[in-house]
């Protein structure tokens, strides 16, 4: 999530620097593919759905250890000055998303929960494109989007709010992983995490930060037949990577996909292997965040 938060001296509650209130405060979650996985069967995803890192956005060999399609990515990052900054030139021209529904093209979630963007990331992932179909009937994850999809933003964070089965879900994966947990849930991270989809209604790429006034629709970057790990999706990640200008090397990719055993037990080599590839392992990004 962003570090740059204040307090509402009329709310008392914590806003973020894009004007969105945290209700409720969460452990964070580690940049992990394992947990991810862990947290989505937990919430209902078919056993069948994992994520994986992706360990370059440059090299074709390493890509094509990926399994395809890719049904979402969710990049890992220390906000930065220069990446506020950024978002809030954009942000100050943008009106308030009001959608609601599956007429829209995207499901969208409002982040009212501090230190729960990897949470966001994950739903963001899960309840958009061809992900929906690996949703489990009547599994938590189903449930809450049966309730929430048709409802205005602030009541579907609402309802994100009042759910117990996603908030225990989320604590029994946030204290597992290789980081040291934050003592106190208010305490402030200084990494994010933002998702990126491909539309099933329009076929456009997306990008999805509840800390945002909205998601982002990025444009027809993608040919009908294209995953978000095609080039145009990867030409958005380089433009986060780009836009730090080698100031902030601390990136992680993730992404979400049915791993075939082959290609997982390939995978799993390489990120043991792997030492300078242009991405940092979740075990690596996770070592420096300690």
């Amino acid at each position: 999530m962003s570090n740059d938060i204040y307090c509402d001296t009329q709310t008392g509650k914590q806003v973020n620097g894009h004007g969105s209130s945290y209700r409720k405060h969460y452990i964070p979650l580690e940049s992990n593919p394992d947990l991810f996985t862990q947290l989505v069967h937990k919430l209902g995803v078919s056993q069948s759905l994992a994520f994986v890192d992706v360990l370059s956005i440059d090299d074709p060999d390493l890509l094509a250890f990926i399994p395809r399609p890719a049904l979402a990515l969710v990049l890992v990052f220390p906000t930065s000055d220069v990446y506020e900054d950024e978002i809030a030139k954009e942000d100050a021209i943008k009106e308030e998303y009001r959608g609601r529904g599956e007429e829209d093209d995207v499901i969208w979630f409002k982040q009212t929960i501090n230190n729960a963007c990897g949470l966001y990331g994950i739903l963001h992932g899960v309840s958009n494109g061809e992900a929906r179909n690996f949703i489990q009937p009547n599994s938590p994850l189903a449930n809450l989007l049966a309730d929430c999809v048709s409802l205005a933003p602030d009541h579907r964070a609402l309802a994100l709010e009042a759910s117990k089965e996603l908030e225990s879900a989320h604590a029994e994966a946030a204290m597992q992983g290789d980081s040291t947990v934050p003592d106190n849930a208010e305490d402030e991270v200084d990494f994010h995490y933002v998702c990126f989809v491909k539309s099933h209604k329009n076929g456009h790429l997306y990008q999805m930060d509840g800390d945002r006034k909205g998601p982002i629709d990025r444009g027809p970057l993608l040919a009908p037949e294209e995953d978000v790990l095609a080039e145009g999706g990867l030409s958005v990640i380089r433009e986060f990577i780009r836009r730090e200008k080698g100031g902030n090397p601390q990136f992680s990719l993730l992404a979400m996909a049915v791993p075939t055993l082959r290609l997982y037990l390939a995978h799993c080599t390489h990120a043991i292997t792997n030492t300078n590839l242009g991405l940092l392992t979740s075990t690596d990004f996770c070592k420096r965040l300690h």
